[in-house]
Parts: C-alpha cells; structure tokens; sequence
C-alpha cells in the first residue's frame, strides 16, 4: 500500500483479507490489526491521512467482510461500489477501497466524531517531542438530540462487560414491534452493548461509545443515540481512553483540505435528526464549500465540485488550484 509522504499508516496492511481470513483473525484474536488504521502526522498542520486503494474480490468475500477488514462501515464500500451485490459480489469484481481521510476541523486532541461521516478519530496524548497521531475507526450513529450532544463532552465512566437497561422509549418501540425487552440485560452475546462501554455526558442525556453484537450494522445509522463500534476496535481503542478524554461530536458533512495548491473536497451525506442519511442539497452543499474557501484565491471547477457533491460517496477529489498571486509590476526607473 502506497503512502502519502506527509503521513505514515502504522496499521498492519489489509489489503488482502478475504471472509476466510478474517474468520482465522477472529479465532486467534488478532482482529485488531484488520480495523485500527493508525497515521502519524509528520507535520502538525497535516490535514490528509490515508490512500485510497482497490481490491480484487474472490468467490468467499463480501462487502460487509471487505468493510471491516479495510477499517470501513459497509454503507462506505456499498456507496462507492454501486450495482455489486453486497452479499455476493462474486468472484474478480474490482472495488474502490476509500481510505482517504481529511481530518475533520478543530484541534488535534481527543476523540472527535463527524456524525454525517459515520468515523471516530482519535489524538492519543503525544509524548514529549514526539510526533502527532492519530487513529480512526467506522462507528454508527442513531437518532440523537441535536441540542445536546453536539459539541464538546467528555468520557465520565468506562466498563467492561457492561449491562444494558434499554430506555422506557426503547422498550416501547419495541413492544409494539412485538419484541418486548427485557428491563435489564446483562452481559453476553444477546447484550447489544457488546463487551466495553465509555460513557459521555452530553446536556441533559446521556450517551455511550460502545461496541456491538451486530457488527454488520457498523456504519449504518441504527442505534438509538449511542456510538457503535466493531467489537475489535472498541477492544482496542478502551485501554487507550483515560476518563475525562474530550470527546468532540460535529456534524461537518462536507471537508476541504489545501494540500500542495491543490483544494481538496471530500461529502458525506448528510444527516436527519433521526440519524438518518439523507439526499444531499446541492445548493447547500456548494454554499458549504464556498465558505470553507471563504477569500482565497482559488480557480475552482464548478461542475466538477458540484457532482463530487452530490455523490457525496466520501472519496476526497481535486476541485480547484490556488492561483498564483499576480507578479509585483516592475519599479518604474526615475528619468534622468
């Protein structure tokens, strides 16, 4: 796998894990190295991270399989291999593999979440003259009030083996789906919390960073307000999370990045306050653009930029190239 010169993937390479290997993975207990993607920054100011890459399907694979060990939800590979079939794509389909990312605004520290991107970051704590890193991870989202845990919050508690005690409006939903809950379940296989869970305070509510009994639905917004992870990543990322780690929570469905002169776009579709992704607006999303561009001078192809918009499928593009400044005039000479 090609690296970019400005970062470097500490990861173990998965560019060839198939159903069945990530089934050995799982058995002996190295599933880890299949989904944490770890870059170190080799400038601070780095806004790019990642390549993206492409594989060769064989008869076993599936998306969902492919996700997971590429580091990714299965609506992100679905979305940029449109027309496979996701549960049989068959054998010597050419898929695109994003793995690109810009890093979303703000400060490199803590774990930062885009809801629209359905992705965690995470800045562990550098040491003394060390470089920054960072490591990212697929989640799913849910329903949510916007009100209140968009912004900065913070891990207030971390458990193992967590029970889970499904709200009264859980429950309801539920029961009149005809598949009543239990007030309390406890850990095991049939605890949806999966095997570790950091709880954030957020407002007046409260939500979790958590793993899964479900691991296909990584990625895919189905929770009830909380943060899902694949089993291995949370196992992973737990021991990492002091308590009191900042935990950012934005909704940015639309980054640039400059990057050599080049302006980079990478869209996410965005989100409903169900959690739900929804068809991007076009006119929004360009407006969006043009603020994170604000005053510079830069020649952007609109139409261009504007179908990268409206795929929003994830994968960054070049749409623009900063002009050069214009070449001072030339002293005019005093006549003599």
């Amino acid at each position: 796998m090609e690296t970019s010169p400005k970062t470097k993937p500490s990861s173990v390479d998965p560019r060839r894990i198939t159903a069945a290997a990530l089934t050995f993975l799982l058995g002996t207990g190295l599933a880890s190295f299949a989904h944490a993607t770890m870059y170190t920054l080799a400038n601070p100011n780095d806004t790019v991270v990642g390549e993206d890459q492409s594989v060769i399907t064989v008869e076993e694979d599936t998306l969902y399989d492919l996700a997971a060990a590429y580091s990714l939800g299965s609506e992100e590979l679905i979305r940029v291999n449109p027309g496979v079939d996701p549960w049989l794509p068959g054998a010597g389909k050419l898929l695109v593999v994003p793995g690109r990312h810009i890093l979303p605004p703000g400060p490199h520290e803590g774990i930062v979440v885009n809801l629209p991107e359905h992705r965690l970051y995470y800045y562990p704590k550098p040491k003394r003259g060390q470089p920054i890193e960072v490591i990212t991870y697929p989640v799913s989202i849910g329903k949510m009030d916007w009100r209140t845990p968009l912004g900065l919050t913070r891990v207030t508690q971390k458990q193992k083996d967590p029970t889970w005690y499904p709200p009264e409006s859980v429950r309801k939903e539920h029961a009149e789906q005809g598949d009543p809950l239990p007030a309390r379940v406890g850990p095991g296989p049939k605890n949806p919390l999966g095997a570790y869970a950091m709880r954030l305070a957020a407002g007046n509510g409260t939500y979790l960073i958590h793993g899964t009994n479900n691991p296909l639905a990584v990625g895919m917004p189905v929770t009830h307000g909380c943060i899902r992870m694949y089993p291995d990543d949370v196992a992973a990322l737990f021991p990492l999370i002091p308590v009191g780690t900042p935990v950012r929570l934005i909704n940015e469905p639309v980054k640039v990045a400059w990057v050599d002169g080049e302006l980079l776009l990478e869209a996410h579709p965005p989100v409903d306050g169900q959690g739900q992704s929804i068809e991007p607006d076009l006119e929004q999303f360009s407006a969006m653009l043009q603020s994170e561009v604000g005053d510079t001078t830069v020649a952007i192809h609109w139409d261009y930029a504007r179908e990268v918009l409206q795929k929003a499928n994830g994968v960054i593009a070049t749409v623009g190239l900063q002009e050069d400044p214009p070449a001072p005039a030339p002293e005019k000479v005093a006549s003599q």
